[in-house]
């Protein structure tokens, strides 16, 4: 069974196979391709029309199978790794160790965003940013510039005591649990911590930063927490909604798993805490 760990308690050697799978996804060209997948979701998904991957009830389960994708493409390179998660709501600075050199590298320069140090940096030659929104071949950072302050466990903890897991209109303007974390709504979860990271974090090609899969292993964390504690709620819409994805209906691009598939996540990987 894998077990998702939190960033701050890697060992050095696990950082170091976590890189080393990322840079062998990069040069097999793999990597590129879970970037082209998302920023096409970002792209196609409105309020008013046909929404899967964002602004939707399936934001939760359909980042789930995307992780568990990629989390498989890691270990078909090293069968060791598994994804960690970054709890932002702890590590909140600039100085925190998943932004050490010996591992994701830390903000941009002031003029261009350009990461300067860590294996992703534009120097090393490994990380060419190739699926992009702009000219700019390099990884990009300014965290902390855009917003200042990531979310507390406080606000977190009023997202997780809400009841219901999503309603009408199903969209960014929906009240409930998923919209909340999504973060179009209320102390804004999920999406302020893209902004807050900054550079290609803050735009639909958002996986072209490794900490991409580390924000979203702790958001899925984050739902697996609140199934416990409302084990009676469970996924919403369940049938008949335009636009939509329900319960038991397939989401592109994988077109054999609805997000009754993925309600529970102990079959595939567990958390350390």
């Amino acid at each position: 069974m894998a077990v998702r760990k939190n960033q701050s308690a890697l060992t050095a050697d696990e950082k170091r196979r976590f890189v080393a799978a990322l840079l062998a996804l990069k040069r097999s060209g793999r990597y590129d391709e879970f970037v082209t997948t998302h920023n096409a979701f970002i792209v196609s998904d409105t309020d008013d029309g046909e929404r899967t991957g964002h602004r939707s009830p399936s934001f939760l389960p359909w980042h789930r199978r995307f992780l568990l994708e990629f989390e498989r493409a890691l270990q078909s390179v090293d069968a060791s790794v598994t994804l960690p998660y970054w709890d932002w709501t702890v590590d909140r600075s600039p100085r925190a160790s998943l932004w050490a050199p010996d591992f994701l590298g830390g903000t941009g320069r002031e003029r261009d965003g350009r990461v300067s140090d860590g294996p992703f940096a534009a120097s090393t030659g490994n990380w060419p940013v190739n699926v992009r929104v702009d000219g700019r071949t390099f990884l990009r950072r300014s965290l902390g510039t855009a917003v200042r302050e990531l979310p507390t466990r406080a606000e977190v903890d009023s997202v997780l005591a809400m009841p219901t897991y999503d309603m009408a209109p199903w969209n960014s303007g929906s009240d409930g649990f998923r919209n909340h974390l999504e973060g179009w709504r209320g102390v804004n979860l999920h999406n302020r911590v893209h902004v807050w990271v900054g550079g290609q974090m803050a735009t639909g090609v958002s996986p072209n930063d490794p900490v991409f899969w580390l924000h979203h292993a702790y958001i899925d964390k984050l739902w697996a927490e609140w199934q416990r504690r409302h084990p009676g709620s469970g996924y919403l819409p369940a049938a008949g909604t335009p636009n939509v994805i329900d319960l038991r209906e397939t989401m592109r691009p994988w077109h054999d798993t609805s997000p009754a598939d993925l309600l529970d996540h102990t079959p595939h990987y567990t958390f350390d805490a």
